[in-house]
C-alpha cells in the first residue's frame, strides 16, 4: 500500500506545504545563522558535526521516500488518513518548537558549533526542561514526515538516521559547551535532559 502521497493530490499539496514551511526558514537560516555572519568573536568548534548531521538527516527523509514505495507491505494499515493528519501536524509542531528554542536562544544560537568566552548558560523557555530544545523539534518535525508517509520502514530508517546525526552533534556541542563554560553548564547537565524532559 502506498502513501497517501503518492496517490492523493490533496494529500500531496496538504504534505509539500508543511515541507515548505519547514524548509524554508532552514534555507535562509542555513546562510544567516552561522558563527561568522551571526555571532563576532565565537569560535567554530564543529568538527564535522553539521555536514554529518545534514547528510544523515538527508539521507534518512531519501530513504523514507525510498522505501515507502519500494516496501508497500511494510504499510501502516490502521488509520491511514489519521495517522496522515497526525504526521502533518508533528511537522508544524516541531517547526514551531524548533524555531521557539532558536529564539529563545537568541545570539547564542548557530548553525555550527561555536562558543565564545562571554558565553551563558541559557535557562529560559523549553530550556528550563531540556538542552537542546531546538534539535527536539527537529525530532519531532521528522516524526511527523514518517508517519505521514505510513510506513514502518521508511520511518525506523528516516528516525535512526536523524538520531545517529544529532547524537554526534550533541556530543561535540555539549563537550565545547562544557570547556567554555565550565562548571555551570556541567551543572545544567546534571538536573535537564538532553531532548525529552525528565526521559532522555
Amino acid at each position: 500500500m502506498l502513501p497517501l502521497i503518492y496517490t492523493n493530490p490533496l494529500a500531496a499539496g496538504i504534505f509539500l506545504a508543511a515541507c515548505l514551511v519547514w524548509n524554508v526558514p532552514e534555507w535562509i537560516g542555513a546562510f544567516k545563522q552561522t558563527a561568522r555572519a551571526s555571532r563576532k568573536g565565537a569560535v567554530a568548534q564543529d568538527r564535522g558535526s553539521m555536514v554529518l548531521l545534514i547528510g544523515l538527516l538527508w539521507f534518512g527523509v531519501a530513504l523514507n521516500f525510498l522505501l515507502a514505495w519500494l516496501l508497500p507491505r511494510a504499510a501502516f494499515s490502521w488509520q491511514r488518513t489519521v495517522l496522515f493528519g497526525i504526521g502533518v501536524s508533528f511537522i508544524l509542531l516541531g517547526v514551531t518548537l524548533r524555531w521557539y528554542a532558536i529564539r529563545v536562544l537568541g545570539r547564542y544560537f548557530t548553525r555550527d558549533v561555536a562558543v565564545s568566552a562571554d558565553q551563558k548558560v541559557v535557562q529560559d523557555g523549553p530550556y528550563r526542561y531540556i538542552r537542546h530544545p531546538a534539535y527536539s523539534g527537529t525530532f519531532l518535525t521528522m516524526l511527523g514526515v514518517g508517519l505521514a508517509l505510513t510506513n514502518w520502514a521508511s520511518l525506523v530508517a528516516l528516525l535512526l538516521c536523524v538520531f545517529a546525526g544529532h547524537l554526534y552533534r550533541v556530543n561535540i556541542e555539549e563537550e565545547a559547551l562544557i570547556q567554555t563554560i565550565g562548571q555551570s553548564y556541567i551543572e545544567y547537565i546534571q538536573h535537564t535532559k538532553r531532548f525529552i524532559p525528565w526521559v532522555f
